[in-house]
């Protein structure tokens, strides 16, 4: 079977992970933690990293740290991971959902400040959500597959209501935007390192940005909230931290970041050379993607089973194909959340069909993909 998204673990992986053992160094304390978000802050334009225990407590901590609470309101894409609308919960928050781009499949901010225009009012300072009476506290944008959308505007709509900009950037490492690094475009941003990322850490998450005291207060809240030498606690505090295990892991990846992406960009080109005078499309990318997932899109009107009959035609060709996000305002926890009018989401989600792209697919591997999908169209 030729799967969808594999680790490549043939760098130093194992030689770090020995030196972990050999040192008892395994859990939250020692030298790869710090190695470790010393790189991501780095490969991410950011003054500061905070590695966790993985990408949705990651968002709940920077959440958390600029001040969402209960029943605060957070703008979100709807098509996005269930992740990114749990860490919102997490907080005793809801989700405002709203419709994306189709050039980046990402939260479109005109949409956006339009529905603010339509549904807020500004009361005491503060942007009220006039149906729910709910504050809106933040901005969350998703940088989906690795894209990253106009966030200029983003930039611009959270200054002009004082809203606190996160991004959920958790296939994004290794993206730019306008040839520059993103970790300045948010307030935080917030990666994953998943098993099915460009860069895994066999799970983890890191939370980076710029702002010294926003970074200290996150590294506080995810270390328990303990008051060092004493065990003395002096707010609500969660155990995110991630183990020195894992960031062993994550720094062998990283040493080899760069390779990954040029490897995910090669998979994408192949397809869409393979693919383009056929009636599907591949996934649509941004200037600087990390071309996280590569995959197709069926023609429109076409349905969520149309997607998974392809899906088991590929499977019968050892090929693991699979189909993707179901929207937010369509999952059960989260059908009532208020939302924008959300046709696009609907329509693409339906049509897509992830390929495998690990960053050591071969090129004879990519063509038996490539004559599986031809033959199933």
């Amino acid at each position: 079977m030729i799967p969808l998204a594999m680790p490549n673990l043939t760098g130093n992986e194992k030689k770090y992970l020995e030196n972990c053992i050999d040192t008892t160094y395994v859990s939250s304390v020692g030298e790869y933690v710090k190695r470790f978000e010393s790189m991501v802050a780095e490969a991410t334009g950011s003054r500061y990293a905070v590695a966790t225990s993985a990408g949705t407590t990651g968002l709940h901590a920077a959440l958390t740290a600029v001040g969402v609470g209960y029943d605060d309101l957070v703008i979100l894409p709807t098509f996005t991971f269930i992740a990114s609308a749990n860490a919102i919960r997490h907080c005793g928050a809801a989700p405002w959902l709203m419709d994306i781009e189709s050039e980046s499949w990402c939260l479109d901010p005109n949409i956006v400040q339009l529905e603010i225009e339509k549904k807020c009012e500004i009361e005491n300072g503060r942007l009220k959500h006039k149906k729910s009476g709910c504050r809106v506290a933040a901005i969350m944008p998703v940088y989906t597959l690795g894209n990253i959308p106009d966030m200029d505007s983003f930039r611009d709509i959270a200054d002009r209501y004082n809203l606190p900009l996160v991004v959920d950037a958790a296939c994004a490492i290794g993206a730019k935007y306008k040839n520059e690094n993103f970790g300045t475009l948010a307030d935080l941003s917030v990666l994953s390192f998943n098993g099915n990322k460009t860069i895994t850490c066999g799970g983890g998450g890191a939370v980076v940005g710029n702002d010294e005291k926003l970074i200290s207060l996150l590294r506080h809240i995810t270390t328990t909230a303990r008051v060092w030498p004493d065990y003395d606690f002096d707010m609500v505090g969660f155990n995110y931290r991630m183990t020195n295990i894992q960031a062993a892991v994550g720094c062998a990846q990283m040493e080899r970041l760069d390779t990954f992406i040029k490897r995910k960009r090669e998979v994408q080109a192949f397809y869409e050379e393979q693919f383009k005078n056929l009636p599907i499309t591949c996934f649509p990318t941004t200037d600087g993607s990390s071309y996280w997932f590569s995959g197709i899109v069926l023609k429109p009107g076409t349905d969520l089973a149309v997607a998974k009959v392809l899906t088991e035609k590929l499977k019968k060709k050892d090929i693991e194909a699979r189909t993707f996000w179901k929207p937010i305002h369509l999952q059960k926890p989260y059908k009532d959340c208020p939302r924008s009018n959300v046709t696009l989401a609907e329509s693409v989600w339906q049509r897509i069909v992830t390929l495998p792209c690990s960053t050591n697919i071969t090129t004879e591997e990519l063509k038996w993909v490539c004559n599986a999908v031809k033959e199933a169209i």
